[in-house]
């Protein structure tokens, strides 16, 4: 029950109540109502703010938010175990494949060199977990330029195989006439005494002794360059060109098994034995050039002969006698 109040009348000497207004009243009760709402509209928002009072579409995002911050974790831990893998990769590069082709190793600066400059990541920030989805992109990003680097690398690599490959078969490695086939090794590379003046001069291949009609094989896979008898004293001859600097020579045939412009293998029959040209006996005349010098032909027999037979045509090669042109 509302309080009543009153005054003293000095006219009529008397105390009189005090009868409120009535817009005051209205104005006590809007007041309350005002303070009222006001205070429950406060109340709600930190109630939403609490995890007490949670919506079914906020439980579903958290647990949303919740997943992905797991994934990012585990997508974080599979990188790691990726980039591992890439590097050791990148060390059977380095030091396995490039050095076995003679090739110099790709720089660590290079393959691990970072994104310098501007904030890649700059629209990544200012959320909850940001540290977690900046790191992991970053991770990814690095591995992906890791990759591209790896994978250029091995498009090298492959063609130096390639090149290789081609390599060891163009490198005239057998003798141009089959031990059995041969009379005798007659001279060998360097200074000989020459069959017709008697004099010494330096002699640019190797003689092998044989009967007129012997096969001669090409020592290297290559393309004819020359068969014709138009050099002075070779007489019929043969020039291969193999590729990567070697040519090789093959003089005195009786007979072309070849022509211009074709291709050969290894082993391949490309003429026979016989005594064209400045020649003493019947013999095959065979040089090896590389970068247009020529070279020792010993030094390219490993392809068909024991180290005994080696040691034994070295020894014979050495000897500085009369060669047969």
């Amino acid at each position: 029950m509302a309080k009543v109040k009153y005054y003293y009348d000095t006219e009529n000497l008397a105390y009189r109540k005090i009868k409120p207004k009535k817009g005051k009243r209205l104005g006590v009760v809007a007041l309350f109502l005002v303070s009222s709402a006001l205070f429950g509209f406060l109340a709600f928002v930190v109630l939403l703010n609490t995890p007490f009072f949670e919506t079914p579409k906020d439980k579903l995002q958290a647990r949303e938010i919740e997943n992905l911050k797991v994934n990012y974790e585990i997508i974080s831990k599979q990188m790691e175990e990726a980039t591992a893998a890439l590097e050791a990769i990148e060390d059977r590069d380095n030091n396995l494949y490039r050095a076995y082709f003679n090739t110099s190793a790709i720089p660590d600066e290079q393959r691990k060199a970072g994104f310098g400059g501007v904030n890649r990541y700059k629209e990544l920030e200012g959320y909850n977990n940001s540290d977690l989805v900046i790191n992991t992109t970053n991770k990814l990003d690095v591995l992906l330029k890791e990759l591209a680097v790896q994978s250029k690398s091995l498009d090298e690599i492959a063609k130096l195989a390639k090149d290789k490959e081609q390599l060891l078969a163009a490198i005239p490695a057998i003798q141009p006439v089959k031990n059995e086939d041969l009379r005798h090794m007659a001279s060998g590379f360097g200074y000989r005494s020459d069959p017709f003046t008697k004099i010494r001069k330096f002699h640019a291949g190797m003689d092998f002794s044989a009967k007129t009609g012997t096969p001669i094989y090409a020592t290297g896979d290559g393309v004819v360059q020359r068969a014709d008898n138009r050099a002075t004293g070779y007489g019929n001859h043969i020039v291969i060109k193999h590729g990567f600097g070697y040519e090789t020579l093959y003089a005195h045939l009786s007979k072309y098994n070849v022509k211009v412009g074709q291709k050969v293998k290894r082993g391949d029959v490309i003429g026979f034995v016989g005594s064209t040209g400045r020649s003493e006996a019947p013999h095959l005349h065979y040089e090896v050039h590389k970068g247009g010098e020529v070279i020792n032909p010993i030094n390219f027999y490993y392809g068909n002969i024991s180290a005994k037979e080696y040691v034994l045509i070295s020894k014979l090669a050495n000897q500085e006698n009369q060669s047969l042109d």
